[in-house]
């Protein structure tokens, strides 16, 4: 059973025996790429190198070195041998965990948090709460900002950052080149602020404001009379509509998701 999220070293101290599995060579199709790494416990593993039979064969592999019988590499060939159709060959390299090991594994993953992108959920509501979930299982870093202490409070999710602050357009300004911004607050005139301040800095990878096409020819006209700004095609309005016609909180933040991810992975 995987224990998610980043924090290895509760995964360490609860399973202090364990064994690191590289990806340190792949040919053709596989699953992860080179560099991809996860950790075997006897009961536990932390993150994944792609699942299937090339993981089962990994994390028996591996817990056969945590009884001292093997070590070093292993070579699996991803074709119907193993019940697999990659066609490719991966290369993967086991090695306990030490001190050192486990301190150069913390400091990779603290590298990894702070290259992650930053998308920014303006509104505590049923969507946005519904929207900072699904995002908080996505390698992004999460920010939850609402004008309502109280809303915000209520929003109970694990790995994001909440923000309350009276003024959201001012975390537009100081957020990280290359940020998402997602504007569903509880009020409209505070939807347009913070939508044309994330569309004035002009590097944002995505920016959305949930509503309906009058909405967004409302803030178009509003866009131009006010800031002089016309509005790019791009903007996401209404968000997670582009497929399926769902106005369930849930099923907008699943879409909108897959918005802000197809954004970010074509802004990189």
């Amino acid at each position: 059973m995987p224990l998610a999220g980043d924090d290895i070293q509760a995964f360490l101290r609860q399973h202090p025996q364990s064994v690191l599995v590289e990806v340190v060579a792949v040919q053709g199709s596989a699953p992860r790429d080179v560099g991809t790494w996860m950790l075997v416990a006897r009961d536990r593993i932390f993150r994944t190198i792609g699942g299937g039979q090339l993981e089962f064969l990994a994390i028996d592999h591996a817990r056969t070195m945590l009884a001292g019988e093997v070590a070093g590499e292993m070579t699996i060939l991803l074709g119907p041998e193993i019940g697999q159709c990659c066609g490719g060959k991966v290369r993967l390299q086991f090695s306990h965990v030490d001190a050192e090991k486990a301190a150069a594994l913390a400091a990779r993953i603290e590298r990894e948090i702070a290259a992650r992108p930053c998308v920014y959920v303006f509104g505590a509501g049923h969507v946005g709460n519904a929207l900072a979930k699904a995002l908080s299982l996505t390698p992004m870093r999460t920010i939850l900002v609402d004008t309502r202490e109280a809303e915000l409070a209520a929003a109970e999710i694990d790995g994001i950052d909440k923000h309350h602050v009276a003024m959201p357009e001012n975390v537009v300004r100081h957020a990280p080149a290359n940020s998402s911004f997602i504007v569903l607050t509880h009020d409209h005139a505070l939807d347009f602020l913070i939508a044309a301040e994330a569309l004035r800095r002009g590097d944002a990878a995505y920016v959305g404001m949930i509503g309906s096409k009058t909405k967004r020819a409302t803030f178009r006209h509003w866009l131009q009379r006010e800031m002089g700004l016309e509005l790019p095609e791009h903007f996401a309005c209404p968000v997670g509509s582009a497929v399926v016609k769902d106005k369930r909180p849930e099923i907008i933040a699943a879409l909108a998701t897959a918005e802000i991810i197809s954004a970010v992975c074509r802004f990189q």
